[in-house]
């Protein structure tokens, strides 16, 4: 890939400040750990994401679109080609009513908050997500017995083409960390949620009960992608870990959490390597031991 015409091509619809080259993957993803990017582009509309796709198309450059970076690793060797972070960037909102339409890089936090302050019930599991709106509806994201299908009535996801589908909720498959934009191979641009209204108070009260939970249980001090397991049916992925007794097993800087076996940390200087050594060593002892499958929600992107 020639960077210098790719540049070009990108100043022709993106602000200066909207593109970065040799991006360090490692400060745009909670593990911190990883190599750069050749280019982080943050659009702003639409139009921008369009366009940023058709320029790689015709130049036959990879592309990945991500979120916060809650939920992704980029190997050691980095990402050659085009990276489209739709975060902050990327996160307007509109309360109408009930009715919430947002961007797909708008935090769940906020998302949370928004309700809180406006008396709205439905978000309440989501005020300590850490991920964005988009990455909530591809995985269903869910906590404390909510889901986001439980809310979402719509969503709008654009294809490896670049064009725009628009499918409401019985249409999206919403399953347990699983839905059809997956499948369809969708990038969620926005989505529509239908909440009720509620009481402030108890809505506050549930919020902080979901926090100090969360706090007592996850390691939030250190870096991690959240839970690096799906749940394996029939069973727990945090007591599968621990029964194997690898309860704060390390390689390099990657560690099983002391506090919750279900996550992977980065205790300090971690590289991409050590984090899928350790996922590696995760897997395979518990499929020696307990014949079970374990399959990451992290997704891992790049080159080693």
């Amino acid at each position: 890939m020639n960077i210098e015409y790719m540049k070009m091509e990108f100043e022709n619809f993106l602000q200066p400040e909207q593109i970065v080259i040799h991006a360090p993957m490692k400060k745009h993803t909670s593990f911190k750990a990883g190599g750069d990017a050749d280019f982080l582009l943050t659009p702003e509309t639409e139009k921008q994401i369009g366009h940023i796709i058709e320029v790689c198309k015709r130049n036959n450059v990879s592309y990945y679109i991500m979120g916060n970076g809650s939920n992704l690793l980029v190997r050691d060797g980095g990402y050659r080609g085009v990276i489209i972070k739709l975060a902050s960037n990327f996160s307007k909102c509109v309360l109408l009513g009930e009715t919430l339409e947002c961007q797909s890089g708008v935090l769940l936090s906020r998302l949370a908050k928004i309700a809180y302050e406006n008396e709205l019930e439905g978000l309440a599991f989501a005020s300590g997500i850490p991920g964005t709106l988009g990455g909530a509806i591809t995985m269903n994201a869910g906590a404390y017995g909510g889901e986001i299908k439980d809310v979402l009535h719509s969503a709008r996801g654009i294809d490896m083409d670049g064009n725009i589908h628009e499918l409401v909720n019985g249409e999206l498959e919403l399953g347990y960390r699983t839905s059809a934009v997956q499948r369809k191979n969708l990038v969620v641009l926005s989505g529509v949620l239908h909440l009720k209204q509620g009481n402030k108070k108890s809505i506050k009260v549930m919020m902080d009960d979901f926090d100090a939970r969360r706090k007592s249980k996850q390691p939030l001090e250190l870096p991690s992608a959240g839970s690096t397991f799906k749940r394996p049916v029939g069973h727990f992925a945090g007591k599968l870990i621990e029964d194997c007794h690898l309860k704060g097993h390390a390689i390099g800087g990657a560690q099983v959490s002391t506090k919750h076996c279900g996550f992977i940390v980065n205790i300090g200087q971690a590289t991409a390597k050590d984090i899928l050594q350790l996922i590696e060593h995760v897997q395979e002892t518990v499929k020696d031991t307990f014949q079970v499958e374990m399959e990451t929600e992290v997704k891992i992107i790049g080159e080693d």
